[in-house]
């Protein structure tokens, strides 16, 4: 009898034992997201404190330095030091993360809501204007306006911004529309509530949570995004230490001195490793609480 009753507990063991190990996993996958971005948050706050040199000091004795125990990472044309240019480049990096992405979070988030719940001809015209953006490249959009507006980080906000909160939008509108078919959404007319405080204190907590999510791995995408214009010359502008440009100050260099570039770049995939685990572990963990 204690066999029988062994071999029907096993399987259950076994069962609980794979979900231990997933639920690590997860939660090891949401650590190494917050310390990662904790190193960058670091170096973003206080960065005279972790660089060891002045990022703009000139050293016309140490140009092209390849790394070394004086210079981790090595030095550039002119002299500067590629480690603390890049720490110093986490500061405008990480700005870029959270204002490239947060209006348009906020602006997309309110308007998918709306949307997704009145439907009829608002619906239609918005998914009208979703099929028009998805057959335009979001890349060359945002080049566009920002040639049209002039390079800087400000221009390059209002670019992605322009753009980038229709896609929120969208992910909203559909969640909403799932909400509102659910019975509390039912209950809350019936009860006579506001239209306003069905969607906000209702309907927009339990469709949220795939936009945090969102946020999270859009955050990752807005550093390469920012990057990228920085390497073309329409984000950030030199002197400033920002990745894209400092990959571009050493693509001239590859051959001789290939630290200038490759460093840097390792910070922005540094950074969006960080960011991708710590919106996998969020999602992991809002999946589990629901």
């Amino acid at each position: 009898m204690s066999e029988v009753v062994a071999r029907a507990i096993a399987p259950e063991k076994a069962g609980r034992l794979v979900a231990g190990r997933r639920r690590w996993r997860m939660d090891a996958g949401l650590l190494g997201g917050v310390a990662i971005l904790l190193v960058l948050l670091v170096c973003a706050i206080v960065p005279n404190l972790v660089a060891p040199y002045d990022p703009t000091a000139f050293d016309y004795h140490a140009l092209l330095q390849p790394p070394s125990a004086a210079h981790l990472f090595g030095t550039d044309n002119f002299g500067r030091d590629v480690l603390s240019r890049t720490i110093w480049a986490a500061r405008i990096d990480l700005q870029i993360a959270i204002f490239a992405t947060l209006f348009p979070a906020i602006f997309g988030t309110f308007v998918g809501a709306l949307i997704g719940y009145s439907g009829g001809l608002v619906d239609t015209l918005f998914r009208r204007l979703v099929d028009l953006l998805i057959t335009i490249p979001f890349l060359v959009l945002v080049i566009a306006i920002v040639a049209a507006l002039g390079p800087g980080l400000l221009n390059m906000y209002i670019a992605v911004s322009a753009v980038n909160w229709v896609f929120y939008a969208r992910l909203m509108r559909a969640e909403i529309i799932t909400q509102k078919r659910r019975d509390y959404a039912d209950a809350g007319r019936v009860m006579g509530y506001s239209s306003a405080r069905i969607i906000f204190r209702h309907l927009l907590p339990n469709a949220v949570t795939p936009l945090i999510t969102y946020w999270m791995t859009d955050m990752a995408l807005a550093i390469l995004l920012g990057s990228s214009l920085g390497y073309l010359g329409l984000g950030a502008q030199p002197p400033t230490s920002e990745w894209g440009v400092l990959i571009a100050d050493g693509r001239n260099f590859m051959t001789t001195a290939w630290w200038m570039s490759i460093f840097p770049g390792m910070a922005i995939v540094f950074a969006g490793i960080g960011f991708s685990l710590l919106g996998d572990g969020v999602a992991a963990l809002l999946r589990r609480r629901t």
